[in-house]
């Protein structure tokens, strides 16, 4: 069957669309898209989704309904992470997209996102050994640990790339007490979650991640077979926040091009936190996925429900 899953985040809007093999229980791509409308902006100061934002966002899912339409998809999962379970008029505009879309936002706890990106980055492996996904988004991280079984451990952290960008990174570029002040706040969040489960296999999902491959991969345009279990090593990821740390927004998207655009004001507070992260669990290396929660979606409301 065909499955179109969609995951709206602080910053990013995504589409897959998949065919589904319910007795395989494989997902393969046929179509992705993304698109950056960043709905989260403000987000900690105004505690609500603006109004202009909520434009952008229809705007962007009319576009996939048409899209999705073409696929004839049987289903159209929705995932709605962070940025709704904070904001204060998420009923509103999960009525909006009803009424204006057809269809059904469904917003997901910060166990469920956790869950999500695990199961997504972990859908194309055939054995799991004990692994360890983190997942930084636009105003949470999530890290989960499981192996072949089950999940092991899961949270979900309030510090997220935009947020973290809006509180801490105020300049552009950054001064170096922004930078430090981010660096303790990353690693005070990583130590409340000291857990001895955290593997030294750590696969990385979303934006920040892939982005940060493309940068090291010299790429112009993003190229999921390139970017699909790249291996970004710390030390590699020390100098990209060195480089990055020392320009402003437009200087970064100069330099990386269009791979970066929409995320140029917000990549170096996503690397910070991965820095942090690998430094605090003293990983020296990670592999990065292209899958996520929107095929963690497809896992969980498609698998596990055959199953049930």
């Amino acid at each position: 069957m065909t499955i179109a899953s969609i995951d709206i985040g602080t910053n990013t809007v995504i589409l897959l669309i998949a065919e589904v093999n319910t007795v395989t229980k494989s997902i393969v791509p046929v179509f992705n898209d993304y698109n950056m409308p960043r709905i989260g902006r403000g987000i900690k100061q105004n505690g609500k989704i603006s109004s202009e934002s909520i434009s952008n966002l229809l705007a962007v899912l009319r576009k996939y309904k048409s899209i999705i339409n073409k696929f004839n998809c049987g289903r159209i999962i929705v995932s709605g992470t962070n940025v709704f379970r904070i904001a204060s008029n998420s009923s509103e505009i999960i009525e909006t997209i009803r009424k204006e879309c057809g269809m059904e936002l469904i917003v997901i706890d910060g166990n469920e996102e956790a869950e999500y990106a695990y199961l997504g980055a972990t859908s194309a492996l055939k054995t799991i050994g004990r692994t360890t996904v983190i997942d930084i988004g636009g105003s949470s991280t999530e890290i989960i640990t499981g192996d072949t079984t089950k999940i092991l451990s899961k949270v979900s952290l309030q510090l997220g790339s935009v947020t973290a960008t809006e509180e801490f990174l105020k300049s552009s570029p950054p001064t170096i007490n922004e930078i430090e002040s981010l660096n303790s706040s990353a690693t005070n969040h990583f130590r409340t979650y000291n857990n001895s489960l955290v593997s030294s296999q750590i696969i990385a999902v979303a934006g920040t991640a892939t982005t940060l491959a493309c940068m090291h991969l010299g790429l112009k345009e993003f190229d999921e077979d390139l970017v699909d279990n790249f291996t970004l090593k710390k030390d590699d990821l020390i100098h990209m926040i060195s480089e990055i740390s020392k320009l402003d927004s437009t200087g970064i998207l100069n330099k990386y091009g269009t791979i970066m655009q929409g995320r140029e004001d917000i990549i170096l507070a996503g690397a910070i936190i991965l820095e942090q992260f690998l430094k605090y669990y003293k990983i020296e290396n990670l592999s990065v996925s292209t899958r996520g929660i929107r095929y963690g979606a497809i896992v969980k409301n498609i698998f596990y429900k055959t199953t049930d």
